[in-house]
């Protein structure tokens, strides 16, 4: 922007805070000061109708928007935002992690929208509570850490919210997935069995449990479970969505995914979808899963399939210290019935690398997984900078086909040796 445009911007900008601070405007009224002023300022003249429409919102959004962001959330490319302080601004675009030349005006300006940001979905963040979790009004999911737990001024992380919602067909289209493993993934859902989707971070896992809950019967009642609510499940109309609460400046009023659990397990839920498990809930949801809530949902961070059970086994140990391993796994195998793994390849695409059935508790002691599809890298086709590969079914039998009986599915949706 050049120095006339700068100024021009300067100059209808605190006419614009002036006539804001002078009492209650609405966001219309500040829009037609804005045009009003900008039609009064010579430069005007000098200028583009795109640069004009472009000052104005550009102005607003300084005032009732969340500034230089606007610009940035409006990139469909983007997927995540990451701001480390006001002059360190990183976006990743097609996988792909860019450092953006642009920079907040101040600490102090990068304070005030984060203030915005927070105070719009209800919630405080200052010195006493500097660490907050929430929403902007589109659904995506922000993360803040302030100063003095964060060196380096304000820290904003925002996963953006597809205004779109997943669906197999765009993950086929994306190379995901292929459709015969999406029609046999449907059938599961369809007949209740409890999936957890693992992966790491980024590698698309509240993206698949979405598109997941998509197949789940429109004549069911779910409810939906999240720090952050990012589920856009369309498809059917009895949904509850529960959200947690950080607690306030004062320590008290924290709501928590245990918490969640349990008062869904009053509502009368066919199903139970938890956006992510990380510590203590893991034995509320087990117990669900366990209690006549089969078809259930949720997702993990994890590094394999094996290490999802690993993992459960330690946040259910962080909710239950005096329970016994051996009892921990037996809720693990006997209500956890398919594991999905994703993982995030060396070109930045998003794969389904592994889907996997608990057979149950071996002879030691340990849960046993029947892995029924895995990706097989093509070695011709790959190279360092893209992974070429598919899902192939292996050669284990399935095992649970008396689920699949009991839901009216006869089918034998895993015979074969090969899915494209």
């Amino acid at each position: 922007m050049n120095s006339r445009t700068e100024a021009s911007y300067e100059k209808i900008r605190e006419l614009a805070v002036a006539y804001v601070n002078s009492g209650e405007v609405s966001d219309s009224e500040l829009r037609d000061f804005i045009r009003e002023k900008s039609e009064l300022i010579p430069e005007i003249s000098y200028m583009t109708i795109s640069d004009i429409s472009a000052l104005r919102e550009r102005i607003f959004n300084s005032i009732r928007g969340l500034g230089l962001l606007d610009d940035i959330m409006n990139d469909e490319n983007i997927t995540e935002i990451m701001i480390n302080g006001p002059d360190n601004i990183f976006i990743e675009k097609s996988g792909r992690l860019i450092k953006l030349d642009k920079v907040f005006e101040s600490e102090k300006k990068l304070e005030d929208i984060i203030q915005r940001i927070v105070g719009t979905a209800g919630r405080e963040v200052n010195q006493a509570n500097p660490i907050v979790d929430t929403r902007l009004k589109n659904g995506s999911r922000v993360n803040v850490v302030m100063p003095p737990i964060s060196l380096t001024g304000p820290i904003v992380t925002i996963r953006k919210f597809s205004s779109q919602p997943m669906t197999f067909e765009r993950l086929v289209r994306y190379g995901s997935l292929s459709w015969d493993i999406v029609n046999i993934l449907k059938l599961l859902v369809k007949a209740k069995f409890n999936i957890f989707v693992s992966g790491g971070t980024g590698s698309g896992k509240t993206t698949f449990l979405n598109a997941l809950s998509n197949f789940i019967p429109e004549d069911e009642r779910i409810i939906t479970i999240e720090d952050s609510a990012e589920l856009q499940i369309t498809t059917v109309p009895n949904i509850v969505r529960l959200e947690t609460r950080n607690a306030n400046s004062s320590g008290a009023g924290a709501v928590t995914i245990r918490d969640l659990i349990k008062s869904a397990l009053r509502m009368r839920p066919e199903r139970i979808v938890v956006g992510e498990v990380r510590g203590a809930e893991a034995l509320d949801m087990l117990q669900a899963m366990n209690t006549g809530h089969d078809g259930s949902l949720s997702t993990g961070h994890a590094n394999s399939a094996y290490d999802m059970l690993s993992r459960l086994e330690t946040m259910v140990l962080t909710g239950a210290e005096g329970l016994p391993l051996p009892a921990i796994r037996q809720q693990i195998a006997s209500a956890v019935d398919i594991i999905v793994h994703l993982s995030r390849m060396r070109d930045k695409s998003r794969k389904t690398v592994t889907i996997a059935e608990i057979k149950g508790i071996n002879s030691q002691g340990n849960i046993e997984l029947n892995p029924l599809f895995e990706f097989i890298e093509d070695p011709v086709k790959s190279d360092e900078n893209k992974v070429v590969g598919k899902l192939v079914r292996t050669k284990n039998p399935f095992m649970r086909y008396e689920k699949l009986r009991n839901a009216g599915i006869t089918e034998a949706i895993f015979d074969g040796t090969n899915f494209e």
